[in-house]
């Protein structure tokens, strides 16, 4: 009942934030108005600013924040033990990460729908601004090169969810011209996409579609790259109520859905045990992790890596650009942007949670072992996590089984429960990534209009082009820059291994091991903009101090032990001779450092200084319209 209650108190948790703190930060510190003119609205140019109603955003936002982090990152934490990984992701997500998001958010919507690193350069300098970008640039090609072999990973392992995600994108195409040309309502044709999207789980391994599954799930990563950053270019370039804006809407039903089911079969596995075994009898479900494990064997030590190692589902710098890049320039109304930035978040941290306990407890309802005997309790648990490992795969299983047994528990058949879970991890990493390649070319278009002398007080799609970075500055052209680098980063081969085909497409590994810090960076990073922003305008800032230290100092911290300390095994990024991760996180804490300075020089002269242009953008409705 314990792994029940810890669900339970969670959830209310999360909604009584939201209805209290989530509220105050809306009504008291951004002063959310219905009367202002949104950037979706004054600037609509039917392909990236239109105007859409909060819960299709908000499908949007959700599925395109929760990637593979919200599963992956508490699935190794968990090792330190599931209490603190609890702690952090449920007042993380609270009081750091709904913040940041809605924050972001909020700042980019009164800002024509800038990224919050173009409104650096306002709120802060230009040379903030400049940093800001590269590091967005590097950011967003680590994850264009790095998820399509994550997908890959995923369909190999479960090859029963290719079908149902590659049918999800003729039906977000159907639905997206329903709702947008046809002027549709929403209610029956989401209700219809449900029920075909669950019939495709359920039946997408039969119809004669298995071997076709199974062979499509021995395609090279190499072949998946291109496939998924083709699809990604079309989904940037395309109006983004025709693709990205329905197929992340429609996720976010199936997704929500079955995070309700997972609850559902945690309830009954709560009350009643887990599926019944070969002799009938059902296993009690219990916490099987350690409540605290400080020193796990081959892990690092729990500060600062935990609040590096669980990023989505507590905070994660990668927020900032979807709430800034993209979900900023589809709101309808301002009061909207608590429900899209804070309400997402905390589902996030929701879905985090039952991360946690389907990895605590749900693996010990019963998993097979290596001689194909059943595991049940702690020696589930121990098959799994005996020593300490962050790689993709076993993380990923861990996370589908114990979920799968939750699922179990409520009579869902074996296969169907582990298809479901297979595409929910599927569905989350692909509305990722083409959200990241439209962010990346709205990033490239900003930085491309700075480097041609463009001014900074627009939106990127309104820079003047000139010059040579002219052709970066349209999004055709910005779209392939995206693509293009991140196929090349994708194409070299990883770290001690040849130049061969079996190895391409797993390139992004090489700069992986800086996504993590250089993420949780860039929330520290946004914090300072989101505080700058009101600090200008003489709002409150105190509930901004903590977590935005929090923000800088916790990566700093990773950073450099990765860099000059290590493990006793492995050694640092300068033991190893890894020049390359060296050499950019010796420039990104450089860069951090000359930031902050400027931060902290700056703010004692700013307070009720409103920002160059700051006053200019238009805010409230017209009278008469």
């Amino acid at each position: 009942m314990a792994t029940l209650f810890i669900a339970l108190l969670a959830g209310i948790g999360f909604i009584v934030a939201y209805h209290t703190y989530g509220r105050w930060l809306g009504s008291k510190i951004f002063s959310l108005s219905a009367d202002v003119v949104c950037p979706s609205t004054r600037l609509n140019d039917g392909v990236d600013y239109v105007p859409t109603p909060k819960s299709v955003v908000f499908g949007h936002h959700f599925t395109s924040i929760a990637g593979t982090g919200p599963i992956v990152g508490p699935a190794i934490a968990i090792m330190w033990g599931w209490l603190p990984a609890l702690i952090w992701v449920v007042f993380g997500s609270i009081f750091i990460g709904a913040v940041h998001d809605f924050g972001a958010l909020v700042v980019s919507l009164r800002n024509n729908g800038q990224t919050v690193g173009d409104i650096a350069g306002r709120v802060l300098n230009q040379r903030v601004r400049l940093l800001f970008l590269f590091i967005l640039v590097m950011a967003l090609t680590i994850v264009l090169a790095i998820f399509g072999l994550v997908i890959a990973s995923v369909f190999r392992q479960y090859p029963a969810s290719i079908f149902p995600c590659v049918i999800q994108i003729p039906i977000a195409v159907a639905i997206g011209f329903l709702l947008h040309r046809k002027g549709a309502g929403l209610f029956w044709p989401s209700l219809v996409t449900l029920a075909i999207m669950y019939g495709t789980v359920v039946m997408g391994d039969s119809w004669g579609l298995h071997e076709i599954n199974l062979a499509m799930a021995q395609w090279s990563s190499w072949t998946w790259v291109l496939l998924l950053l083709g699809y990604s270019y079309v989904a940037s370039v395309l109006p983004v109520w025709a693709l990205l804006q329905p197929r992340d809407y429609i996720n976010s039903l199936q997704l929500i859905s079955a995070l309700g089911l997972i609850v559902l079969g945690l309830a009954c596995a709560a009350f009643f045990g887990g599926a019944p075994l070969a002799d009938g009898t059902r296993p009690e479900l219990a916490l099987s992790a350690p409540l605290f494990n400080p020193h796990p064997k081959g892990a690092p030590f729990i500060f600062p890596f935990l609040f590096i190692t669980i990023a989505c589902g507590a905070i994660s710098g990668f927020h900032c650009l979807v709430s800034s890049g993209t979900s900023s320039k589809q709101i309808q109304s301002e009061p909207d942007a608590r429900f899209v930035g804070y309400g997402s978040m905390l589902t996030e941290g929701f879905l985090a949670t039952l991360v946690i306990l389907a990895c605590a407890a749900g693996l010990g309802l019963g998993i097979a072992g290596a001689d194909g005997t059943v595991l049940i309790g702690q020696e589930a648990w121990v098959s799994r996590y005996g020593v300490w490992s962050a790689k993709l795969g076993p993380l990923v299983a861990a996370y589908v089984d114990g979920s799968a047994n939750f699922l179990k528990s409520i009579g869902i058949p074996s296969s169907v429960a582990v298809a479901l879970m297979g595409v929910l991890v599927a569905s989350f990493a692909g509305t990722t990534l083409d959200t990241a390649c439209r962010l990346q070319r709205y990033v490239v278009q900003e930085l491309a209009g700075t480097l041609a002398g463009g001014s900074a007080a627009g939106t990127a799609g309104q820079r003047a082009p000139g010059g040579a970075f002219a052709w970066l500055q349209n999004r055709h052209g910005a779209t392939l820059f995206a693509v293009g680098t991140a196929a090349l980063l994708a194409a070299v081969p990883p770290p001690g291994k040849a130049w061969a085909l079996e190895n391409a497409g797993q390139g992004g590994l090489i700069l992986w091991p800086l996504f993590g810090a250089t993420n949780q960076l860039l929330g520290g990073l946004s914090f300072l903009v989101i505080t700058f922003y009101l600090w200008r305008r003489s709002k409150p800032v105190w509930f901004l101090v903590l977590p935005t230290l929090f923000m800088l100092i916790m990566p700093m911290w990773a950073m450099i032990w990765q860099l000059f300390i290590g493990d006793a095994e492995t050694g640092s990024w300068f033991s190893r001779g890894e020049w390359i991760l060296v050499g950019i996180g010796v420039a990104t804490i450089a860069l951090e450092i000359w930031m902050v300075i400027e931060a902290v020089l700056m703010f004692p002269r700013v307070k009720g200084v409103m920002e160059r242009g700051g006053e200019a953008i238009p805010q409230e409705q017209p009278a008469g319209a």
